[in-house]
C-alpha cells in the first residue's frame, strides 16, 4: 500500500507543511501548561493550538466534540486535500484510528461531573465524547465519509497494529482508500504520571540519543495517513512491510533508521540493539515531545525524506554512542527507511517504507 497523503497537527503547528518547516528550523519549545497538582502549579508540555488551523469550517461542524476528536477530524481533512484526490464522497474510504490512552481527558472529566454532580446530572456531553469510537465516528460525520471504521487502542504498537490491520482491509477490496492515523492528548493525570512515575526534563530539552538518561516531556498530536493501493503522482511512498516482534528484514540495508526514543521506558539502550554504525539514524521527538503517538510522527517524517530524497537533521542534543546520528539536513538518495519502536519489555515493532518508482 502507498501513502497518498499526511495531515498532521501538532506543537509546531497544522499540516503536513508546517512538518517540513519545523524540521528546517530549531523546533519550537514545550509550552507552559497549569498543573493542578504541581507545587509551584506548573510544568512543560507540547501542546497543539487550533489557531494554527487555516481552514475552520470542519472545525465549525464538531464545535461540541472534545479535542482529541478535533485533533483527529482536522488531521484527517488535511490528509484527504493533501492527496489531491477528488471525489472522495464516491467512493469507500476506510478509518482506522490509533491511539495508546483513547479519550482519557474527557473520561476524567465525566468521572469527576458524576463525583461533583451525581450520576443524574452529570454532562451527557463529556459522555457521548467519551466512548471509545467517537473520534472516528466524528471523522466519517463531518467529511461525509462512507467506509468501515474502527479504533484500535493499545498502549504500545497500537499504530503498527492499524497498519497490519489497514494493509488487510486495502488488499482485501474492504475499501478503495483508508485514512488511518494517531491522536493522542495531554492531559493533568499523564503530566502527573510523567512527573511521579518517569524521568521529567526540567529544562524542556529532550536529548532522544541518552538511551535511559534522556527523560521526558509530554505532548499531544495526531497524524493521519490517507493509503491506497493506487500510485500517484504526489504520492510519498510505499509501506513495504510491518513487523511485529519478529523481523524478517532485520539483515536488511536501509538508508536510514528512525527510532522513538520518546523517554517513556526506563531503559532504551535496547534501541542500540537494532542500530548499525555504518547506517544514519535519526530521532524526532523533540519537535513534539514524548508521546505513544510518536511512532507514526516519525513515519510522517520517514515518508517526507523519501518524497523529497532529503535526509532530515535529527534534532535534540548528540549522542554519548558511536552511532552515524543525521545532525544535518542534506539531499539524499533515500530508497528504503526503516522506522523502529520498542516496548517495555524490549520487544519491537517496525515499519519499512520504501520509494515509489
Amino acid at each position: 500500500m502507498n501513502i497518498l497523503g499526511i495531515g498532521t497537527i501538532f506543537s509546531q503547528g497544522y499540516g503536513i507543511d508546517s512538518l517540513q518547516i519545523a524540521l528546517g528550523n530549531d523546533p519550537k519549545k514545550p509550552d507552559e501548561v497549569a498543573a493542578l497538582y504541581s507545587k509551584d502549579g506548573k510544568r512543560k508540555a507540547f501542546i497543539v493550538d487550533f489557531d494554527s488551523v487555516t481552514d475552520k469550517s470542519v472545525l465549525k461542524k464538531i464545535r461540541r466534540a472534545d479535542k482529541l476528536s478535533k485533533m483527529s477530524v482536522v488531521a484527517a481533512s488535511a490528509a484527504i486535500s493533501d492527496s489531491g484526490i477528488p471525489d472522495f464522497h464516491e467512493k469507500r474510504v476506510g478509518i482506522i484510528l490509533s491511539t495508546a490512552f483513547g479519550a482519557h481527558v474527557t473520561t476524567f472529566e465525566f468521572l469527576d461531573g458524576i463525583i461533583d454532580y451525581g450520576e443524574g446530572n452529570v454532562s451527557p456531553t463529556s459522555f457521548s465524547n467519551s466512548v471509545h469510537n467517537a473520534a472516528a465516528s466524528y471523522i466519517s460525520t463531518s467529511l461525509s465519509l462512507k467506509g468501515p471504521t474502527l479504533t484500535v487502542t493499545r498502549f504500545r504498537f497500537s499504530f503498527q497494529s492499524a497498519l497490519e490491520l489497514g494493509k488487510s482491509w486495502l488488499e482485501q477490496g474492504r475499501c478503495d482508500y483508508l485514512l488511518l492515523g494517531a491522536v493522542d492528548q495531554y492531559g493533568d493525570v499523564l503530566g502527573f504520571v510523567s512527573d511521579n512515575k518517569l524521568n521529567p526534563l526540567l529544562d524542556g530539552e529532550i536529548a532522544p540519543f541518552s538511551f535511559g538518561h534522556g527523560g521526558h516531556i509530554p505532548g499531544e498530536c495526531s497524524v493521519f495517513f490517507l493509503l491506497g493501493r493506487e500510485q500517484t503522482p504526489t504520492a510519498y511512498c510505499s509501506v513495504d512491510s510491518v513487523s511485529m516482534f519478529d523481523d524478517p528484514h532485520a539483515a536488511d540495508t536501509v538508508d536510514l533508521n528512525v527510532i522513538s526514543a520518546d523517554g517513556m521506558l526506563t531503559d532504551e539502550s535496547h534501541y542500540l540493539q537494532q542500530l548499525s554504525p555504518e547506517i544514519p539514524v535519526a530521532a524526532y521527538s523533540p519537535l513534539f515531545g514524548s508521546i505513544m503517538s510518536g511512532g507514526a510522527m516519525n513515519i510522517a517524517v520517514a515518508a517526507l525524506s523519501i518524497k523529497n530524497q532529503c535526509v532530515y537533521a535529527s534534532p535534540g542534543k548528540s549522542s554519548l554512542h558511536e552511532l552515524k546520528i543525521v545532525e544535518a539536513s542534506a539531499s539524499s538518495e533515500v530508497s528504503t527507511i526503516r522506522c523502529i519502536d520498542m516496548n517495555c519489555r524490549g520487544e519491537y515493532a517496525k515499519v519499512y517504507l520504501g520509494r515509489l518508482l
